[in-house]
């Protein structure tokens, strides 16, 4: 089969590295990849949201299967492109993706099918959004931008003052763009946060193993919200919640969105928190989590490329259930100095050399580039480095082992990834 692979992050690389394990594959294309999936594909200079410069590549290279990574050119609809040219594209289409693409048509969807989630209201108008804000109790409430705002649109706020000041960003300063047009309040969840990815092809659907990702910049789960600073997998759960999560979230979302005519076909993520009263829906993702995926695909053992093809076909109940190694796996993101808020890019890096990646062991490119023979940061989140281990203590230590190698002026990265489990 020719693969291309569409994304430059650190999930697109764990993505490549994958498939490329697959005797199917003939040859694998990443577009516009990065410096790690270099070493397991051919990179191609297309943007990801480049729909078009997509489309003809695919059809000049008679692609057999197009994965897509990231949420922007999904909420653009490069599935339904790729349809109308009958050619096969891994991924939900415009409909099914706007569960990412808007948060406040996933919390209504919810509302609609009774999908456990926190309560909510969303508001366009800067002074409604005022207004709602000074007339409730003062104390910790979530603001977010409805749209897609590259994992940096929500905010945790410890009262109405914080979270007035961050509706002002979205509503008011036109800090996310158009993404930050609609702002949604949520009622503020304590509990565990957990992370759960499912193939579905819109009849089938297929859980992931669980995982637990470290949102908050520093230790402690302190300080502002990041894309994901690492994660731990599997995360145990009670069976009482693994099939409260099943059976009130997962199936349920499946068929609401079939019910409206937006029928999911590809990884659907949904960060829950495990309340007290049971679990909750924090968000939708309409692909794999970033940095969830690396972790998740360290731990698989089977052949992901056949799972990806059944569900772009619509035929995932002709395959078995995948199989996962039972070790943990741990996950610690290096970041560039000054992430989530403005950093310098261009920074060398060194000490990949002195790190031994193997089979227990992968440094998955978030954030680099080339600049001469030179590897570089180019981005806020650099570099992903993941470890199997016989348990939590044994996965870190590899982890954090291999992160102490790797240096670059500004390197910045969570001491605890994984200690609560």
């Amino acid at each position: 089969m020719k693969v291309l692979v569409v994304g430059s992050g650190g999930r697109e690389h764990a993505l490549c590295w994958k498939i490329r394990q697959s005797p199917l594959v003939q040859r694998l294309w990443c577009a516009p990849g990065n410096p790690g999936t270099a070493a397991v594909a051919d990179n191609v200079d297309i943007a990801a949201d480049d729909l078009q410069g997509l489309l003809r590549f695919a059809q000049q290279e008679r692609i057999d299967l197009t994965v897509i990574g990231p949420e922007a050119p999904l909420c653009l609809g490069v599935v339904d492109l790729f349809q109308q040219h009958k050619l096969l594209c891994f991924g939900p289409d415009k409909l099914a993706a706007e569960i990412e693409g808007s948060k406040s048509f996933a919390r209504e969807l919810c509302r609609r099918h009774r999908i456990p989630g926190p309560n909510f209201w969303t508001y366009d108008h800067p002074a409604q959004a005022r207004s709602f804000l000074d007339n409730r109790e003062d104390g910790p409430i979530v603001v977010k931008a409805s749209g897609l705002a590259g994992g940096k649109g929500v905010a945790v706020c410890k009262n109405n003052a914080e979270a007035k000041a961050a509706a002002a960003d979205c509503l008011e300063k036109r800090r996310f763009g158009e993404a930050g047009t609609t702002v949604v309040f949520e009622e503020f969840l304590t509990g565990r946060e957990l992370s759960l990815i499912t193939l579905t092809d819109g009849q089938t659907i297929v859980p992931l193993e669980p995982a637990e990702d470290h949102k908050a910049v520093f230790d402690g789960d302190k300080g502002p919200n990041t894309g994901g600073m690492g994660v731990v997998t599997p995360v145990p759960l009670m069976p009482r919640m693994a099939a409260q999560v099943e059976s009130q979230i997962v199936f349920p979302t499946v068929h609401a969105l079939n019910r409206e005519g937006r029928r999911y076909r590809g990884f659907l993520y949904a960060g829950l928190m495990l309340t007290t009263q049971g679990p909750r829906v924090l968000e939708y993702n309409c692909r794999l989590g970033d940095p969830e995926t690396q972790p998740l695909l360290l731990r698989l053992r089977s052949d992901l490329l056949p799972l990806l093809l059944a569900t772009a076909e619509g035929k995932l109940a002709d395959l078995e259930a995948p199989v996962w190694d039972p070790r943990v796996a741990v996950c610690v993101v290096a970041c560039s100095g000054g992430y989530p808020g403005e950093f310098k890019p261009g920074v060398p890096i060194f000490g990949l050399d002195r790190v031994a990646a193997g089979e227990d062991l992968q440094v998955f490119h978030a954030g680099t580039a080339r600049r001469g023979g030179d590897l570089v940061t180019a981005g806020g989140r650099v570099l992903a480095v993941t470890a199997l281990g016989a348990d939590v203590a044994a996965a870190r230590a590899r982890a954090y082992a291999a992160l102490r190698q790797i240096e670059f002026v500004g390197m910045h990265y969570r001491s605890d990834i994984g200690q609560r489990a």
